[in-house]
């Protein structure tokens, strides 16, 4: 992963101005998922201010130029997680043991740990060939490893859509599925339901 830069779009703003921001993302282009192109132009900077979550920037080098490539987005969240129903491995049940806390009337693990709340490649001008889907987890992964290195922890979560090349995908990385979560109203996205898929970070 060499030749990248990553910039936290709050610092961004801070030093070059919001108006700066805008004009970066104006071009940020994911036909696949609208939703991750919409969060990235009108609800990062929102939420990055108000500290709901944390948007991340990844810039490749174009023609002696830094390019928008992608971004991600982490967020400090909590799941539950039913160890006997979620077909998880036995070392996997044991290391929520030790990082959960047990909810006797829920009868499941309540685990805190960062989301990776979106992911996405920028389409415009063919930037996404510039950066792997792998290469772009990895950033979050990492981003998250150093967090937990000043505060604790040791898994990291997200949520996909119930699509085979998005769970093959998340599951060659080292996530597994331990579960569903019904959609709010307000989420735009298909189904009724998003995968819940965690990865303990080694």
């Amino acid at each position: 992963m060499t030749g990248y830069t990553e910039i936290n779009i709050q610092k961004l703003s801070e030093t070059m101005g919001e108006e700066y921001f805008q004009t970066l993302v104006s071009d940020f282009s994911c036909p696949l998922n609208e939703d991750v192109e919409n969060f990235l132009k009108h609800s990062a900077m929102i939420f990055a201010r108000q500290g709901i979550a944390a948007t991340n920037l990844v810039f490749a080098s174009y023609r002696s130029n830094p390019v928008l490539t992608g971004y991600y987005t982490l967020a400090n969240k909590h799941f539950h997680i039913d160890p006997n129903k979620a077909g998880l491995s036995n070392t996997m049940k044991r290391k929520l043991a030790k990082f959960g806390q047990f909810d006797i009337d829920l009868k499941k693990y309540i685990i805190t740990a960062p989301l990776i709340g979106q992911l996405g490649k920028n389409f415009s001008h063919n930037y996404n060939e510039l950066i792997s889907g792998a290469e772009l987890l990895k950033f979050a992964c990492n981003r998250v490893k150093d967090i937990q290195y000043q505060l604790g922890g040791k898994f990291v979560y997200l949520e996909c859509e119930d699509k085979p090349a998005l769970v093959e995908f998340y599951s060659e990385y080292g996530f597994c599925s331990f579960g569903r979560r019904r959609l709010e109203a307000d989420e735009a996205i298909d189904g009724t339901y998003l995968i819940q898929m965690l990865k303990y970070l080694k």
